[in-house]
């Protein structure tokens, strides 16, 4: 089998390719024969009948500083590709989701990864809401009068932004901590949707989990350690990566969400779980290949496209 495959993500100058999941994929779908084109959101382009992309066709390869070359750009009407990887790191914002409309125009004749329409409904803080027994728990709102009173009954919280996202303005707030104020200030200027406000979690100290599922499944983990004096465990935030199974409760958290995901067609998902609780299910554009790929000696790319050509055939 052999696909053209359009990768809608960052700047490839910007890769790191020791750590970027999207470059492992691209690598090894152009290992199987895959044609391999690379665009950006802002490359999209629809006329009211075609969507098409101001698309580079690329090779890549494991060379630091060296990963990859564009030939000249081509119009790529998408329609006529069989595979969208859509990958660009969010934030989840207006620009995001203009993409996932333009994109519902060549789903599923044009397989994307993950289905656009069912990425725009799933941000990652808000789909963990429809598993509330999987949940810590949590308050999602802009009125402060029910933030204090979260805080009076849970006292130790984290406050975050609805929509960010690599650990960015996440605080732990203590019982005695006199910022809480200042914060909402701060947030109500900075974001108009409203906070998310949860009940904080030591176990963050032993760290968090990114637990990988594709077509629902749980193919591997890595424990995301927090620096001295860090609440928060994300990889964007300086977290370490330490090699992890799965305890019988993640094994049930996975279980329980793994349907929903393979109906709703998020082939490529990654899952945060902080001692008993998932925190979030990223499917915008999750990460974890290379670390989880180091520590336990599998190729989960591979894994991947297995299952992106199983629905493709």
């Amino acid at each position: 089998m052999s696909l053209t495959v359009a990768i809608q993500m960052d700047p490839m100058e910007s890769v790191d390719i020791a750590a970027d999941s999207s470059f492992a994929m691209a690598l090894e779908a152009q290992a199987r024969g895959h044609r391999l084109f690379h665009y950006r959101p802002q490359d999209l382009s629809f006329d009211g009948h075609t969507l098409s992309a101001h698309a580079h066709p690329m090779t890549v390869r494991a060379l630091a500083g060296d990963h990859f070359d564009f030939d000249d750009p081509v119009a790529l009407d998408l329609s006529r590709t069989d595979v969208v990887l859509m990958r660009q790191d969010p934030p989840f914002d207006m620009s995001y989701i203009t993409a996932t409309h333009l994109l519902e125009h060549v789903h599923p004749k044009t397989l994307v990864v993950n289905d656009p329409r069912e990425v725009r409904n799933a941000p990652e803080k808000l789909f963990v809401t429809q598993f509330p027994d999987l949940m810590p728990p949590t308050l999602i709102t802009a009125d402060k009068r029910q933030i204090l009173a979260f805080r009076d009954r849970h006292k130790d919280i984290i406050l975050k932004p609805l929509f960010g996202n690599g650990g960015a303005g996440v605080f732990h707030l203590k019982p005695d901590d006199e910022n809480l104020a200042s914060l909402l200030e701060m947030f109500t200027q900075l974001y108009r949707e409203p906070i998310i406000v949860q009940r904080y979690l030591p176990e963050i100290r032993q760290g968090d989990k990114r637990i990988i599922l594709i077509e629902g499944e749980a193919v591997g983990a890595v424990s995301r350690l927090p620096e001295e004096g860090e609440a928060r465990a994300n990889f964007h935030a300086g977290g370490q990566a330490e090699k992890a199974g799965l305890t019988d409760r993640e094994q049930e958290i996975c279980a329980a969400i793994g349907p929903t995901l393979r109906e709703k067609g998020l082939i490529f998902v990654g899952i945060d779980v902080i001692g008993r609780f998932m925190t979030e299910i990223n499917v915008t554009s999750p990460t974890g290949i290379h670390e989880i790929n180091r520590l336990d000696g599998v190729r989960l790319e591979a894994t991947l496209w297995d299952a992106i050509e199983a629905r493709l055939a």
